[in-house]
């Protein structure tokens, strides 16, 4: 118990800062300035005595008496604040040097060892000192092999390797594929519908599980009066210009389960518009939200036919004719060079 206390006492003596009040001015050269700093020593006032100093006293008075009676008097409050000022003690150095000192001495738990403080006095803006980096980091490991690459030339290899082996299924398989093709046929009468899916080659994205559904109502089995009353359903989904319709569903998770539900969709229009209750006769055909788009076309009285050609060479073979007869009589005038 009593080296404990001793090696205590005189841990605690160096950590602790003993009053300096200096009773003169010293002059400007005889300040004491820290090395490396232009900042002279901050002195404390000899009234001001914390805490530390009081322990440290107390801790010789006890040595003094008797080994066995020596830490009775220690209360473990002024303990756990002489521990505390230690670790907001400035000085890094000396606080994690008495630090560790006490825990090794007094048999302290893991959580005080926990406890020693990071120094951060010298970090720019008082941050958290920044993380090795993988390329260090493995250059400075022992148990690396030499002769092996770092983890970044291993990454950018296999972005190789991918690309090549996708090089390969493009130049020996793609080609076989060709003898599983079928001939073109197109779609039938009971096949007015026309789907839309879209693939990221296996990849998930949120916008794989979209499918659009394109249909004419004229391809429908409707008449021109049951035809008419779809396109007001429809109302902004038809285009005016093509007579065609266009819905798109991707509230479900699965491309079949909004497959599916358009041609529910289509179903339940379609006996809406044979349903003879009401035709809707008495409501016009809205095309507001179209925008119809007028493509200039080249006058018909502008083509060039046959009597257009022959009339145009005639009036070119009289100008020649015209021009060598002036000639000829000296009366042709050229045009002054400018």
């Amino acid at each position: 118990m009593a080296s404990a206390l001793q090696s205590m006492r005189l841990c605690l003596r160096a950590a602790s800062r003993r009053a300096v009040a200096p009773t003169t001015v010293a002059p400007r050269q005889h300040l004491i300035v820290r090395p490396f700093s232009s900042t002279a020593f901050q002195y404390r006032p000899a009234a001001e005595k914390d805490d530390l100093e009081e322990l440290v006293d107390e801790l010789e008075e006890n040595d003094a008496d008797d080994a066995d009676d020596a830490g009775e008097g220690i209360d473990p409050a002024e303990l756990e604040r002489a521990l505390e000022e230690l670790r907001t003690d400035r000085d890094f150095e000396r606080s994690s040097r008495v630090h560790e000192r006490v825990i090794n001495d007094l048999g302290a738990t893991f959580t005080e060892a926990s406890r020693i403080p990071r120094k951060t006095d010298n970090l720019f803006w008082a941050e958290d000192e920044p993380d090795t980096d993988m390329i260090n980091q493995e250059a400075n490991d022992d148990n690396s092999d030499e002769d092996d690459m770092m983890s970044i030339a291993h990454s950018k290899f296999e972005e190789y390797r991918e690309y090549r082996e996708y090089a390969r299924i493009a130049a020996w398989q793609m080609p076989l594929l060709s003898k599983l093709a079928t001939p073109f046929e197109p779609p039938t009468e009971h096949e007015p519908l026309r789907f839309r899916y879209t693939s990221y080659m296996g990849e998930f994205h949120p916008a794989e599980k979209k499918v659009v559904v394109e249909f004419s109502p004229m391809d429908l089995p409707l008449d021109e009066a049951q035809q008419q009353k779809l396109r007001k359903l429809l109302g902004p989904r038809w285009n005016p210009e093509t007579d065609i319709a266009k819905m798109s569903c991707e509230q479900f998770e699965h491309q079949a389960q909004n497959k599916r539900y358009l041609g529910d969709l289509v179903n339940k229009l379609v006996a809406q518009a044979k349903d003879p209750t009401d035709m809707f006769e008495d409501i016009p055909l809205d095309t507001r939200h179209h925008t119809f788009k007028v493509k200039p076309k080249f006058p018909v009285e502008w083509r060039m036919t046959e009597e257009r050609r022959k009339f145009l060479e005639d009036t070119r073979q009289q100008s020649l004719l015209l021009d060598q007869q002036k000639e000829e009589a000296g009366s042709l005038k050229w045009p002054l060079a400018a």
